[in-house]
């Protein structure tokens, strides 16, 4: 089995396709091998989990959900069992979306040059998935379980985020796209 050793210089001497300081990727022969092999696989993986752009958008997905929260939050309490929950799911998703999308459009995926509004509704129709497993699986979590509301918009979400991710990197501001026509 071929192994892979960090170069200690804190460059990446080799191919051109590096994944940056302090990797290098060529192969060489099984050495001591053990807990030292698992300690470095372990670094490259969670390195390559972490870097900035998966950190910024677990970051700004924190931020949406704070945003969201508040705003369901702030309904539940204002209008209670006047107006079902469902609504107050849908009205904060819609109302979050308008706020975050500046934030991951600028800061997270550095979006420009294309429409903005044409690029919003990129961004919500997948906000629109989200919305989708909100009102099936929330009531599911309430009604059949018993989960308040907000905890069960939170598990929810912690699935959500990861999916989210993906489809924002892959469609949404995927590289090249042109909403602008």
């Amino acid at each position: 089995m071929l192994t892979v050793r960090r170069n200690t210089a804190g460059f990446a001497p080799g191919p051109a396709r590096s994944p940056g300081p302090g990797h290098d990727l060529r192969p060489v022969a099984p050495s001591s091998g053990g807990p030292a092999r698992l300690r470095h696989l372990a670094r490259r993986v969670l390195s390559a989990a972490l870097d900035r752009r998966r950190l910024l958008y677990l970051g700004s997905g924190a931020l949406s959900a704070v945003v969201y929260y508040a705003i369901l939050g702030a309904q539940l309490a204002a209008l209670g069992h006047r107006v079902p929950y469902l609504l107050l799911l849908v009205t904060s998703q819609f109302v979050a979306s308008v706020v975050v999308y500046p934030w991951y459009r600028l800061m997270v995926f550095r979006v420009s040059g294309s429409s903005w509004v044409l690029g919003h509704l990129r961004f919500y129709a997948v906000g629109l998935g989200f919305l989708a497993a909100s009102v099936t699986g929330v009531p599911l979590l309430v009604e059949l379980a018993g989960i308040p509301i907000m905890v069960a918009q939170a598990l929810v979400i912690v699935v959500n985020v990861p999916l989210g991710y993906l489809a924002h990197r892959l469609w949404t501001f995927r590289p090249g796209v042109r909403t602008d026509h």
